[in-house]
């Protein structure tokens, strides 16, 4: 049997205009909702409450990440490093700050997810630097860390516990968290503990007093 290029044509046009892109658009959108993010092909064709073939999209925006480009959502695949980049420098001019991995997650239906950087770039933190934000390495993340708790401390009279740290850190959200702390020490078990003992040589070295109890005088 052959095809009449011709009338094959046209019979794609007329169906193709059963549905409009805003129809298409708007049945990627509902899709992405039900589902809590931007849906693969599979997802979009097991979706009992979608009206449209994968197919169908495809056909009328020329392929699936393109289609749900023009949708809003961004494609959990075959990003560009640059494309990457870009969804973060965005993010941050919109924020006015530097991203944080749970602004990614409360984004999750329009921007990709901690993990794609991760997995592209090594490690959020390094697709930040290279999207031009000032992150700091692991060592200048511990000094902080250090001189944050020498300042805790004097404030507590003690060198300060997790739970301390917690409370200070709702109070002043400059804080480092206390788990992002607890990870900075590279020790096997008690990185509290640890940590607790470089605040105290801070502290001794800026002239305190630190007993064997935990508890903090200033020198002199």
């Amino acid at each position: 049997m052959q095809l009449d290029e011709a009338e094959l044509a046209a019979f794609r046009a007329g169906l193709r205009r059963r549905y409009s892109d805003s129809d298409i658009l708007d049945e990627l959108r509902a899709a992405a909702k039900r589902l809590g993010r931007s849906p693969t092909m599979r997802e979009f064709a097991q979706d009992p409450e979608a009206q449209l073939h994968p197919q169908t999209v495809i056909e009328h925006f020329g392929t699936w990440n393109a289609a749900k480009r023009a949708a809003g959502l961004v494609p959990r695949r075959f990003l560009t490093r640059s494309e990457l980049l870009a969804q973060l420098r965005g993010l941050g001019s919109d924020l006015r700050r530097t991203p944080k991995a749970s602004d990614l997650a409360a984004r999750r239906r329009s921007l990709p997810s901690v993990s794609l950087y991760a997995h592209t770039f090594g490690s959020f933190s390094n697709a930040l630097r290279e999207a031009g934000y000032d992150v700091p390495s692991g060592e200048e993340r511990l000094e902080r860390a250090i001189e944050q708790g020498a300042v805790l401390g004097r404030s507590l009279g003690r060198l300060p516990k997790m739970a301390d740290w917690a409370h200070s850190r709702r109070a002043d959200p400059t804080l480092l968290s206390e788990w992002q702390v607890y990870r900075l020490v590279d020790v096997p078990r008690g990185a509290w503990t640890a940590f607790q003992y470089l605040v105290r040589q801070r502290l001794e070295d800026e002239g305190a007093v630190v007993r064997t109890d935990g508890s903090v005088e200033d020198g002199g």
